[in-house]
């Protein structure tokens, strides 16, 4: 990681100001308090971005983060973060409960709702911020596990420790797939400590994934009619990478585009099949669920029903002409 923030290239009158503003900027929009009577905040922020995970170290003077009501509403934020108290200690409040921080302690904070972490003296923090999304069905019982300290001796947590230890201390940005890997390994791991925190054990790491590949289907399938609809825009609408998003497909046995293109043409048979003599034309049924080309909707109807549109229509859809050849095969 590299460090974005140093107070101490910062006249002392400013420091407070800088720290605040840097702070929002790379964690989340969040009130910055100072203990009373100081004027000069000393800290250092590190930061490093892997795929759609963002890698955090803070070490500072006492400081007091929160997230409040009117922020939450003003500036959402789906994201949440994971934090490792390194040295010093920390209150921390949410969702009705608080807790004390101690060195060697995990905290989920859940950036779409309210918090308040209290650092109580000079500390050090470690924190890895991901997209509610990456987490699938977990991210809906992330509130029964904000406000706690976890501690690191057993469990997915003793896992996490070490990890998050890991990602801190690394000096160069790791490649793009390795990247993608790594933060597809903490947002599994994440989604692992919900389900063991909630006493709802999930499948496994591979869980997450899958309900995430279903989010991004179901996804899909709302915006079919979008001829804009493409891998990136899906991924930018989940908070991952774009080679995130296709390695969710590899054990698929298809792709973000052939899977978009055959929903389409699948959808394009049921409306000729339904509505035969009454479709104004075969185009404009294509043009309808996001094909620009007719030539391209042609071809990739043949390829997934084996005959062309107008056949289609002309045997009014019937299961016996329904031999579909997958584009997946």
């Amino acid at each position: 990681m590299r460090p974005v923030l140093m107070t101490a290239t910062v006249p002392e009158a400013d420091r407070n100001s800088v720290w605040e503003r840097g702070v929002r900027q790379w964690l989340a929009p969040l009130r910055v308090g100072f203990p009373p009577g100081s004027a000069s905040c000393h800290g250092t922020l590190w930061a490093g971005d892997l795929a759609y995970v963002r890698v955090l170290s803070v070490q500072a003077d006492p400081v007091r983060l929160g997230r409040t009501a009117s922020l939450t509403a003003s500036a959402p934020a789906a994201r949440l973060a994971l934090a490792l108290q390194v040295s010093g200690t920390a209150g921390l409040r949410q969702d009705g409960r608080g807790a004390v921080l101690q060195p060697g302690e995990l905290a989920l904070l859940d950036l779409r709702r309210p918090f308040f972490l209290e650092q109580h003296r000079r500390f050090r923090m470690h924190l890895v911020r991901v997209p509610c999304a990456a987490l699938g069905a977990a991210q809906g019982r992330v509130e029964r596990v904000t406000g706690r300290a976890l501690r690191t001796d057993g469990g997915i947590a003793a896992l996490l420790e070490p990890l998050l230890l890991g990602l801190a201390q690394q000096d160069a940005p790791a490649p793009a797939r390795v990247a993608d890997r790594l933060a597809g390994n903490v947002a599994d791991l994440l989604a692992s400590l919900v389900d063991e925190q909630t006493r709802e054990p999930g499948a496994g790491p591979a869980d997450a994934r899958r309900q995430l590949s279903a989010l991004v289907r179901r996804y899909i399938d709302a915006h079919l009619r979008d001829p804009e609809l493409s891998p990136a825009g899906i991924a930018d609408a989940h908070g991952i990478s774009l080679r995130y998003l296709h390695l969710l497909f590899e054990g698929e046995e298809t792709t973000v585009r052939r899977l978009i293109r055959r929903r389409r043409v699948e959808e394009c048979a049921r409306e000729l099949a339904r509505r035969q003599g009454v479709v104004p034309t075969i185009s404009a049924v294509a043009r309808g669920w996001g094909f620009r080309n007719a030539t391209h909707f042609s071809r990739s109807f043949r390829e997934v029903f084996g005959m062309s549109p107008r056949e289609w229509r002309a045997a009014g859809g019937q299961p016996a002409a329904l031999v579909a050849r997958s584009t997946d095969a």
